[in-house]
């Protein structure tokens, strides 16, 4: 009974990491996209192959940071193998429904925040506040600020820097070098989503088998988690969340391949070194600061800071909105748990 449960929640922490993929396929392609670099179809599957690639050279320190920064392993586990199955499980319902929900509004909320936040509201009737890592969470709210701006900030350089660097060109000229360019810096942000997003869910499934069938072996994260993660999240990106892809690449603001290869590179290259500090970040977060920043080098009415505004109220209802929606699955699983016995 107890291994079919720890196999049940496995699979389902597999499904938010393929709903994970297709909510932020956006946040790797849109630029590529609305540029016209590749076509949909194509541009997936580039995504989607820098995600597994992500695999062999990623490490895992998001991955230790899920498992062991957000909530009190040890704690969790002192309450036995039914209290870390459930937790876990309210968890990822939780930010699996906040996906899906603003995946259908077409919002580019952020998937980490959603499974962090119903972490931390499955917790709370199983261990109340001692059970949650208060330095974990502050360093992970502290970064849905900063990341978006530190994307911002690179976006803003890199554009300058590359102007800067093809200003005596044609403007045919600099379009045909960063359209291939472009293929690069796409690479580099779809890489950079894989090296972060995967990461997560080893976390949250090593949490599972270490607190229950696992309770007498040290926590570590296997290189199945590794290679099952990424592949999970990389056929989540193949098949893509075109409404979010929508507002990402065309609402925001007007993207030229100098802009798109600008905001990919920025964007990446700050989710890549974060992932290696072990600061779990939102890549729609820091995308969507890349792009803004991007868009702002052409003058304040180039970005609709209408669509902005909404993604902002997205990333802010985002922790609190999963936590309530993982508290209301905890009582409900409770419920059914007790009268099964």
């Amino acid at each position: 009974m107890l291994l079919a449960a720890v196999v049940l929640i496995v699979i389902v922490a597999l499904v938010f990491d393929f709903i994970n993929g297709f909510h932020d396929a956006a946040n790797s392609i849109a630029t590529v996209v609305s540029t016209r670099v590749l076509s949909p179809n194509l541009a997936v599957a580039w995504a989607a192959f820098f995600n597994f690639v992500a695999a062999f050279a990623g490490g895992v320190h998001v991955a230790n940071t899920m498992g062991k920064g957000i909530i009190n392993f040890e704690m969790l586990r002192a309450a036995g193998p039914t209290a870390v199955l459930m937790v876990i499980f309210s968890a990822l319902i939780g930010a699996i429904a906040w996906n899906l929900l603003t995946w259908w509004w077409g919002l580019p909320s952020s998937s980490s925040h959603a499974l962090a936040g119903g972490m931390i509201g499955a917790t709370l009737p199983v261990l109340g506040f001692q059970g949650l890592v208060g330095s974990g969470i502050a360093r992970i709210a502290a970064f849905i600020v900063l990341s978006p701006l530190i994307g911002m900030t690179l976006g803003i350089a890199m554009m300058v820097a590359s102007t800067w660097a093809v200003h005596r060109q044609t403007p045919l000229r600099v379009d045909t070098w960063f359209r291939r360019l472009q293929l690069v810096s796409s690479a580099i942000f779809s890489f950079s989503h894989g090296t972060n997003d995967a990461q997560k869910v080893m976390g949250i499934i090593a949490v599972v088998l270490f607190g229950t069938i696992w309770r007498d072996r040290p926590f570590h994260i296997d290189w199945w988690m590794i290679i099952s993660c990424h592949a999970a999240i990389a056929m989540g990106t193949f098949f893509g969340g075109w409404r979010i892809i929508r507002t990402m690449g065309h609402s925001l603001t007007k993207l030229a391949p100098i802009g798109g290869f600008s905001a990919e590179t920025g964007g990446g290259v700050t989710i890549i070194a974060l992932a290696e500090l072990g600061i779990p970040v939102s890549t729609t977060h820091t995308i969507t600061g890349a792009i803004v920043g991007v868009g702002s080098t052409r003058g304040w009415r180039a970005v609709k800071w209408g669509t902005a505004g909404r993604i902002i109220w997205a990333w802010v209802f985002t922790i609190p909105a999963a936590a309530l929606v993982s508290v209301i699955v905890y009582g409900l699983t409770l419920v059914v748990v007790r009268l099964v016995g």
